[in-house]
Formats: C-alpha cells, structure tokens, sequence
C-alpha cells in the first residue's frame, strides 16, 4: 500500500513538472507569434499562472532571506574579529601610553620642568566659506557672548584650520591659513627647524621662511605650529611638505576648509604671562 502511494505522489510531481515544463515551451512559442488571439491568451495564461508562481516564489523568497541573514551574520562575525584584534592593540598601545606618560611625569619632577600652557575649546559650525581671489576666509556660528576672542587658534580633527581675526556677539571670522595675509610660526616635526608657513589664496601653502637654508626640510616632513610668541599652542598639525618649486618649499595643508562642518576654537593660555588669548590679542600685533 505505502509503495503504491509513493508510486503515485511520483507520478503526480513527473505530471506536474511535464506540465509546467510543456507550459512554458508553449508560452515561448506563442510569445514569437504576433496574434491578437495568440496575446489575450498568453496574457490570460500568465494572469492564471501568476498567483502560482508567487506562491512557489514564497519559499525561494523566505530562503533568499535566510541566506542574506546568515551572510550578514558571517559578516558580524568578521567584523567582531577585527574588532577584537583592534581592541587588542589598542590596549597595548595604551598601557604602553600610561608607561610612558608615568615616566614623563617623573622626568619631569626630576628636571623641575615648567608646567605646559593650559587650553581649552569650545565647539562651533562653519556657516559660510569665501573663497575668491583676494581672500580666503570661513565664518563661524559663535562669538564674544560664546568666548570666542581674536588670536584663538581654530582646528579641526584633522588639524589647523586658521585664526580669529575679527568677533562678533553671535559670529566670528576665521582667517584660513592659505589666505594671503595668513603667517604662521610652524617646525618641522621631526627635528624642530623653525619656518613660516605662509598663504597665498591657492589649495597649497609655502615656507617662505626656513632656518639654515631649509637644511632641515624635506619633503613627506610634517609641519606643526611652533608656538613661538606664545599665541598659539604648540603642536598644532599644519601639513606636509610636498615639494620644492621656484625656490620655495610647498606645503599641503592637513585641513581642507571645502570638507570641514565642526571645528573648535582654542582658548590658549600661558600660566603667569598671558591669562588668556584675549589678553594676547589686546597687546597688539598677532604675528
């Protein structure tokens, strides 16, 4: 009895496959011959097989899903490894951090070094960039009633983007560092050969000052501010030499001001000679 009705199941799916099959070979061919009669019925025999071949498609459909799911799951899993191996190295780092930062913390006791200026920041937005041929400047979302006072150093993550040269109650403007009228006390930082990094309304900025001949230049060197004068911090990321042109050596600036949203706005301060930047830029000249 049970081999007759498996017997019989089978022949029912050869049937149903031959039909299918022989249906589809049919609605091949009529789909080359160009007949009104021949269209209404094989858009009558599509609209019969339609609810057929979705609920076929449903499980296929379920399947796919499946599939995509255990893909993105393999995917997560790849990714939480990376993470690990990630996580490892940087707790390696960090404790290589802490050990070095304790031993600095002890030289310095030895030495009697003096403190470091202190800084802080507030956070702003970029409203407005003018870019022409004669000025090169962004305008800022914060102003005096934020702390925001002409000298401060403006940055992004990626490092320097300008300076405040003029402060409103609400707004501010920041002079980019390729304008024409930007001048910047950097050093390399590798070995801290002073230089001056200047702008000249183009993406690029030059040294058009460089200790020793710019024997201490090269290019890949990176540029930092220098902190010279005491109006900005030191270390600052500035860019990377490029390139020697007309006698000049060629800067790319870190910060493309075209890319930069948020930025911070350094408060910068040296302990016992200058309170704040605000003071700094009541004496006079910035540069």
């Amino acid at each position: 009895m049970l081999k007759t009705a498996l017997s019989l199941a089978g022949a029912i799916q050869r049937l149903a496959f031959l039909l299918f099959a022989g249906t589809a070979i049919g609605l091949m061919v009529l789909s080359r011959v160009d007949h009104p009669a021949i269209s209404t019925l094989r858009s009558q025999a599509v609209d019969v097989l339609a609810p057929v071949i979705e609920i076929v498609s449903t499980p296929m459909a379920a399947v796919d899903a499946g599939i995509a799911r255990i893909d993105r799951f393999l995917d997560v899993y790849d990714e939480n490894a990376r993470l690990r191996e990630e996580n490892a190295r940087l707790l390696h780092w960090q404790a290589a951090a802490r050990r070095l930062g304790a031993e600095n913390e002890e030289f310095r006791g030895l030495l009697s070094t003096v403190g470091e200026p202190r800084d802080a920041f507030i956070t702003a937005r970029i409203i407005g960039i003018s870019s022409s041929a004669f000025v090169r400047t962004a305008l800022i979302n914060a102003g005096s009633l934020d702390g925001v006072d002409v000298g401060q150093a403006v940055v992004t993550s990626h490092g320097m983007l300008g300076r405040i040269v003029d402060v409103g109650r609400r707004s501010a403007r920041v002079l980019l560092l390729n304008d024409l009228n930007s001048r910047v006390p950097v050093a390399v930082e590798s070995n801290r050969s002073p230089a001056i990094v200047a702008g000249d309304n183009s993406d690029t900025l030059s040294l058009p000052f460089v200790a020793d001949d710019g024997a201490g230049i090269a290019i890949g060197e990176r540029l930092v501010t220098s902190g010279e004068g005491g109006m900005l911090p030191p270390g600052l990321p500035v860019g990377t030499v490029t390139h020697f042109k007309d006698g000049v050596w060629q800067v790319t600036p870190f910060v493309d001001p075209a890319r930069a949203g948020h930025v911070r706005v350094l408060d910068y301060a040296l302990p016992g000679l200058l309170p704040s930047t605000r003071a700094a830029a009541a004496t006079g000249q910035l540069w």
